[in-house]
């Protein structure tokens, strides 16, 4: 018998002997982990990943904003604090001159004694009329003086307290822009880690189950079957969103090379003449909601249930965004992503009598190219699932 043979006789009896004990645990081998995860699994981590990226790039860009006003603070505080100490300095030298009148022309004498003396009193009464009169100036001038100081003291601690904010928002700037780093690392290392088959097949099972939330959202009636016409600042948004077509993401900036979700939608409203809140949790926050049966174009269509990610309303269910790490702006179905809400920023605004949507280039539910560069035209029908169906049907309207 040979060696392997023996070996597998004796595991065999082995493993009969164990089972015939009464009572006795059987181990069960664990798995090695070589098992590759399927593409649902891979989706799920890796949509995850982005989430968890997107929330710490909104946190860092709303410590940034914080910052940004606490800067200028700072610089109005210390602007406010030298004119109170050159006020200062200008009611203290007022004192000291009145100090020095009032030295030079005390006498021993009462006023009435001098009165008495004097070759001529009309000269003394107006003397003291004068004298007086200085008197409520020094009075005047010393009360300036104290608030003067007061004003000061109380500027410097407003300044102070704002330093010190400062620093600690810098410092939490510094901490969320590592967080940041490491989650996109992570997203990184992921990506590298799958194979080119991995990835399209992600890819496609991310593209169907959007179409089908899609087909989901259209069906519930939940959009309305018409879209309201944009104001004219709506519609100068929408062109300003698609003008942007094809240009990265990336964290944290807010135009015009790049953009994040909310760098995108508050730089295409700022530049339509209506500023916004930077970050999609302001925007949803502070904006007037609308429900999604009522939405125009220019509308900000908000996602998940922290508000972290934020597109705008191109019309037809269809929204411009600019997605995640890796991607580019492009436009996408409504339901691209779980939807949180819509806000409104110009609840106010008359919507414009005649509304020609801007025309999308072919590339538009890519993200490659377009732009200003891009040629005009629909997208071509197929592309992009349910974003190249609702264009191409909107083009042959």
């Amino acid at each position: 018998m040979s060696g392997r043979l023996l070996r597998l006789v004796c595991t065999a009896a082995l493993a009969t002997q164990v089972a015939l004990v009464p009572g006795a645990a059987v181990a069960v081998p664990e798995p090695d982990g070589s098992a590759e995860p399927s593409v649902a699994e891979l989706l799920t981590d890796l949509q995850k990943l982005y989430r968890e990226a997107e929330q710490a790039t909104e946190a860092y860009n709303a410590t940034e904003e914080r910052l940004r006003h606490k800067r200028a603070e700072v610089a109005r505080l210390d602007g406010q604090l030298a004119r109170a100490r050159l006020a200062l300095d200008d009611s203290r030298s007022e004192a000291g001159r009145l100090a020095r009148r009032q030295y030079q022309s005390s006498s021993d004498l009462s006023p009435y004694l001098r009165l008495l003396l004097a070759r001529d009193p009309q000269h003394v009464l107006d003397q003291g009329h004068v004298i007086g009169q200085v008197a409520r100036e020094r009075a005047g001038t010393t009360a300036r003086l104290a608030g003067a100081e007061r004003r000061r003291d109380e500027l410097a601690r407003q300044a102070r307290a704002a330093l010190d904010a400062q620093l600690t928002l810098t410092e939490r700037r510094k901490k969320e822009r590592d967080d940041v780093r490491r989650r996109l690392g992570d997203v990184e290392e992921m990506v590298a880690s799958l194979s080119a088959r991995q990835l399209h097949e992600v890819a496609e099972l991310e593209r169907s189950g959007v179409d089908e939330r899609q087909r989901e959202l259209e069906d519930s009636g939940a959009l309305g079957e018409d879209d309201a016409k944009p104001t004219a600042e709506g519609e100068r948004a929408v062109r300003n969103a698609v003008r942007q077509l094809g240009k990265p993401y990336q964290w944290g900036a807010e135009g015009p090379r790049s953009y994040d979700c909310s760098g995108l939608t508050s730089w295409a409203w700022d530049r339509a003449g209506t500023p916004i809140p930077r970050t999609s949790q302001e925007q949803w926050a502070k904006l007037p909601r609308v429900p999604l049966d009522a939405l125009r174009p220019g509308d900000l269509v908000v996602y998940f249930p922290e508000a972290t990610h934020v597109a705008l309303y191109l019309g037809d269910g269809l929204v411009v965004q600019a997605p995640r790490p890796g991607a580019r702006v492009k436009v996408s179905p409504l339901a691209a992503n779980p939807v949180l809400g819509a806000v409104r920023p110009d609840p106010d605004g008359r919507p414009v009598s005649r509304y020609a949507p801007p025309a999308l280039p072919a590339t538009a539910a890519d993200g490659a190219g377009g732009g200003d560069d891009a040629a005009a035209g629909p997208p071509a029908p197929g592309r992009g699932g349910v974003v190249g169906r609702q264009a191409a049907s909107r083009a042959a309207q």
